[in-house]
């Protein structure tokens, strides 16, 4: 197992110096990169909201550029094509920006065995160009979305902190941890103020909808009418709401910087730690008369839950949305017929393959 010894205590605050000095909305002009993504098509207009000025960078790798259209009659929200592996594209899109939060991943398992190089570039090494780039740059704030998968297999049902030792079972987490050692180990010097935010297994209705991720699948298949099969029951994850992750990255470019210097912070809820098997009963509970199997000796061999008290208590985050109100509105969109073309366009509804 891996632990998170990368030099120095996650707790402790570095001091701030340089361009760490606060912002207020007004004059904050943030680059979200991957923003037309299941969270970013969720997070932008929130940003945009509080009064600050939006560029989004994204490939649109899964022709989901229609997640963020209607933005484009804001003022305040701009758009460039493209990746940012590219440095040209990348020194374009950093001009004039004070903040910049990083979605853009090839995140889960699943597509990173697919596209394993494209994997490692986009989740470690364009991120590390990125970092080393931001040194020379304007940007005062640097949110990174890792994953609470670092934690990966657990020795116990003892929910894992910030300081708990890393496992990752999959090429995705391990580029997480990655990165994030990147990250720690580069804080003596910086002039900006990196956080790093573990994200649990999202759930919740997007723009950009996904239904290969665990509730949003299992809810689809059941509402459907299908036999639904589920590997190891009970084994733990953690589950947090779109609206509610973006939240909690709003709550880190609003903090202190001292409050979020170098800091990892999980994000979730204590009651959003699930086993599958909970899941299960939750959606079934509105769907009494689905047909469910279970079965041993799935793929996928994470087990772990998750401790979200620091960022409750350093940054007094608390969720609002809840698993529960998620399913019964998402049965109750998929039954509307709310999402009439999931089967003609599967690769938008999730993480399947790449549309170069």
């Amino acid at each position: 197992m891996m632990t998170q010894d990368f030099g120095m205590n996650p707790e402790e605050s570095l001091a701030p110096t340089g361009r760490l000095d606060s912002l207020t909305a007004s004059n904050r002009h943030v680059l979200v990169i991957g923003g037309a993504g299941y969270i970013g098509s969720i997070l932008v207009p929130k940003l945009l909201d509080r009064g600050c000025q939006v560029r989004v960078l994204d490939k649109l790798i899964y022709n989901n550029g229609s997640s963020i259209a209607d933005l484009s009659e804001d003022i305040n929200f701009s758009f460039i094509r493209g990746d940012f592996g590219d440095l040209a594209v990348l020194d374009k899109a950093l001009e004039d920006i004070t903040d910049v939060v990083l979605l853009a991943a090839l995140v889960g398992d699943p597509i990173c065995k697919k596209y394993p190089e494209m994997a490692r570039n986009t989740n470690l090494i364009y991120p590390i160009q990125l970092f080393e780039r931001m040194k020379e740059s304007s940007v005062h704030r640097f949110v990174f979305t890792s994953t609470c998968s670092n934690y990966g297999l657990r020795d116990d049902d003892t929910p894992a902190d910030e300081q708990s030792a890393l496992n990752p079972q999959s090429l995705y987490a391990e580029t997480k941890v990655a990165f994030e050692k990147h990250i720690l180990s580069s804080l003596p010097g910086i002039n900006f103020c990196p956080t790093i935010l573990r994200l649990s297994t999202a759930y919740g209705i997007s723009k950009r909808m996904r239904f290969d991720l665990s509730i949003s699948e299992f809810t689809r298949d059941l509402a459907l009418g299908k036999d639904l099969l589920v590997y190891d029951e009970n084994t733990w994850r953690p589950y947090c709401h779109i609206s509610d992750i973006s939240e909690a990255i709003l709550k880190v470019l609003e903090a202190r910087p001292k409050e979020v210097f170098g800091q990892v912070f999980n994000v979730g809820s204590d009651d959003g730690n699930y086993t599958k098997k909970m899941l299960v009963e939750l959606i079934t509970k509105y769907i009494p008369d689905a047909v469910v199997n279970y079965k041993k000796g799935g793929f996928d061999p994470r087990n772990y839950r998750v401790s979200f008290d620091k960022i409750h208590r350093v940054l007094e985050f608390g969720t609002e949305f809840t698993a529960e109100d998620s399913v019964k509105g998402l049965i109750k969109a998929i039954r509307g017929n709310l999402f009439p073309d999931m089967e003609e366009r599967r690769n938008f509804y999730g993480n399947y393959v790449i549309n170069e």
